[in-house]
């Protein structure tokens, strides 16, 4: 899964996209409004940190452009806390959620959890699919109740299939949504570790359709 943070104070972003990063994430930073409307029109993102203090260009302002250009994706605004008119605002401009400053990191990351869930219609923590279990909570993938040892790319790439099943997603979205910019992004290294998930998931979890991408059905074959 791939976010945009958006923070223009240096040590609340690092510390955000640090614990985001642990928990799984690639994260995207932009320290001014200007930068995040460019980045998140341009390019497809799972969720969005927003913080609405920011320089060049506000981040209502950026939000309510986002949404007026058609882009859907789950929105987590940041406002200082008390500012209930600021929230009421953001909300109706678009917002999913918001989060008053200071916050807990565990708590921004539970809501990040909860929208991407929500936005492909999931409202558990633990998505199954056939006969794997996903828990986003633990960031662990089970089969049939046995936990599995993946590393954080066979996992991101695991969990984003299944918050994606039933869909057959192309090579080039799961090369997007995998990597940071600064990573290559290489279809014939996501086809080992395709190769690599399926020694370990099971030869069928993954299905692979010629032409088209892969697919983790929503039950077993």
């Amino acid at each position: 899964m791939r976010l945009l943070l958006v923070e223009d104070d240096e040590r609340i972003a690092r510390d955000v996209a640090a614990a985001l990063t642990a928990a799984g994430y690639v994260v995207e930073r932009a320290a001014d409004g200007e930068d995040a409307w460019f980045l998140g029109d341009t390019e497809d993102f799972d969720l969005v940190v927003l913080d609405l203090g920011l320089p060049v260009l506000d981040g209502l302002s950026v939000l309510k452009r986002w949404r007026g250009a058609g882009r859907t994706m789950p929105v987590l605004v940041l406002t200082a806390r008390g500012a209930w008119a600021e929230r009421v605002e953001g909300i109706d401009a678009g917002a999913d959620d918001y989060l008053a400053k200071p916050f807990r990191m565990e708590e921004l990351v539970a809501r990040v959890r909860a929208l991407i869930r929500r936005s492909v219609g999931v409202a558990t923590p633990a998505i199954a699919a056939g006969h794997l279990t996903l828990d986003t909570r633990q960031m662990r993938v089970s089969r049939e109740g046995v936990p599995l040892a993946l590393s954080p790319l066979e996992y991101r790439l695991t969990a984003y299939l299944m918050h994606h099943k039933g869909r057959v997603v192309p090579p080039t979205e799961l090369l997007e949504h995998l990597y940071g910019d600064d990573d290559a992004r290489d279809v014939n290294a996501l086809e080992a570790v395709v190769a690599r998930l399926r020694r370990k998931l099971g030869p069928d979890a993954i299905e692979t359709r010629r032409g088209f991408g892969y697919l983790v059905a929503d039950a077993p074959a």
